[in-house]
């Protein structure tokens, strides 16, 4: 009885690591796992976690999603992109409006922004002239 709840014990604490949260990211310290570049600005960061609870951190959304593409052998949990108008804000990709393109500058040319707002991304769509698109639609442009 005593092995049994050590197991069961050690299985809660290793499913709670595994939360599959955004951790925030630590701006000009931490660096893109796909560029290398210093993650320097709060409104195009982005995060992916893999099922075995590895997070790896972006500075472009373009660059997490070409990192995503380039290694098909891990598999992914969870992708998180920073609001563009909540600075450092991680969100769900599945909760997000994407513009890309038209005067957006993002810091590796992926020149997309998300929103968890869809009355903000058609507001900025006209300011950037861009392409409203799903995280579907985003993922497969690159």
């Amino acid at each position: 009885m005593k092995k049994l709840t050590i197991l069961l014990f050690a299985s809660l604490v290793l499913i709670s690591c595994v939360s599959g949260e955004p951790k925030p990211l630590q701006l000009n310290s931490d660096a893109c796992d796909y560029c290398k570049m210093t993650i320097a600005n709060g409104q195009f960061g982005a995060e992916l976690v893999t099922q075995k609870g590895r997070y790896y951190k972006f500075d472009d959304v373009a660059c997490m999603i070409h990192f995503a593409k380039s290694n098909t052998v891990v598999p992914y949990k969870a992708f998180f992109v920073c609001d563009y108008l909540m600075n450092n804000t991680l969100v769900s990709v599945e909760k997000c409006y994407f513009l890309k393109g038209g005067t957006i500058n993002s810091p590796m040319n992926g020149n997309a922004i998300a929103f968890t707002s869809k009355k903000e991304a058609d507001r900025y769509q006209s300011k950037f002239n861009a392409a409203i698109l799903s995280w579907k639609e985003l993922y497969s442009s690159y």
